[in-house]
């Protein structure tokens, strides 16, 4: 058996349409552009690059767009002040503090500061009480992508009652990631490095979802054949001839041969974060207006 390969990149783009759709239809109803603000702190190269690509696809999805760059010297102060002055524009509807932030400020307590309605990250303590509840919040745009990648796949249904494996307890992927797989109906299980036998959990998944940031740790015998495999990790790992390459938390070459799915890395769950980043815009502008969703976005 090979594997199919699940291909993020082309998901994105279909949903980055949906979502420019509904901004021109949006504009064309009700005079209504989402907008989406991104605070960027310091100089922090990968952070610069991931904020220019939310720019580039933001405008190209007719989202209004503004990026705040500001100074590593930032206090955390200052920067609650800026946090707190988009919270009243009326004209912002998404705000998004990119992390890591510089040493000295505390990225929890910036986090708590934006207002939940405008969360589109979906970090916010309530939007996470929100998921847990089961009640319609901010949904954390990395979990969001998987769980719509898990439906293509394997279509919203055909969840139901699957055995779910989440490796990885973090407050970003793995938490809010176990809790829609939860929704969807599946029995899930999440497994970290307390927990025992690890590789045997595993092997129990008819759906795998890795997000622990430690280059291939998940070997081909430790997957189900098949399988669905969701490999969110991403890590630069050295190559014989002194360069790198980036490889998933999945060695993804002894997977393929045994899971019936499993994304790629890059090019799978990567793409999905930014379209759903923007997809929680339009709807973070939709609810704060009191206006319907459009159905071909609220159904995603």
């Amino acid at each position: 058996m090979t594997a199919t390969v699940i291909n993020g990149k082309a998901y994105a783009v279909s949903l980055r349409q949906q979502v420019g759709a509904a901004v021109a239809q949006l504009r064309a109803d009700w005079d209504v552009t989402p907008g989406l603000a991104v605070v960027l702190v310091g100089e922090d190269p990968a952070s610069q690059v991931y904020v220019r690509s939310k720019e580039a696809q933001a405008r190209e999805a007719g989202l209004r767009s503004t990026t705040l760059r500001l100074p590593a010297s930032t206090s955390q102060k200052e920067l609650l002040g800026v946090v707190a002055d988009l919270n009243s524009d009326p004209a912002v509807d998404g705000i998004l503090v990119q992390l890591p932030l510089p040493p000295g400020i505390d990225s929890g307590s910036v986090l708590a500061a934006i207002d939940p309605a405008k969360d589109v990250d979906g970090f916010h303590a309530i939007n996470a009480g929100l998921l847990a509840t089961g009640q319609k919040g901010l949904v954390p745009c990395t979990p969001l992508g998987c769980l719509m990648l898990l439906r293509h796949c394997l279509g919203p249904r055909a969840m139901t009652g699957l055995s779910a494996v989440v490796l990885g307890r973090s407050n970003i992927v793995g938490r809010p990631m176990a809790q829609l797989l939860m929704q969807a109906d599946c029995t899930v299980t999440i497994a970290h490095k307390g927990s025992r036998d690890v590789p045997a959990l595993c092997r129990q998944a008819d759906i795998l979802v890795v997000a622990v940031g430690r280059p291939e740790l998940v070997r081909g015998d430790w997957v189900k054949p098949g399988s669905v495999v969701i490999d969110v990790g991403i890590n630069r790992m050295a190559t014989a001839d002194g360069g790198s390459r980036l490889v998933g938390d999945v060695a993804y070459e002894e997977a393929r041969q045994v899971a019936s799915a499993l994304t790629p890395v890059p090019g799978g769950v990567g793409p999905m974060t930014i379209a759903c980043l923007l997809l929680n815009t339009v709807i973070a502008a939709c609810r704060r207006r009191s206006l319907a969703i459009p159905s071909y976005i609220a159904d995603c």
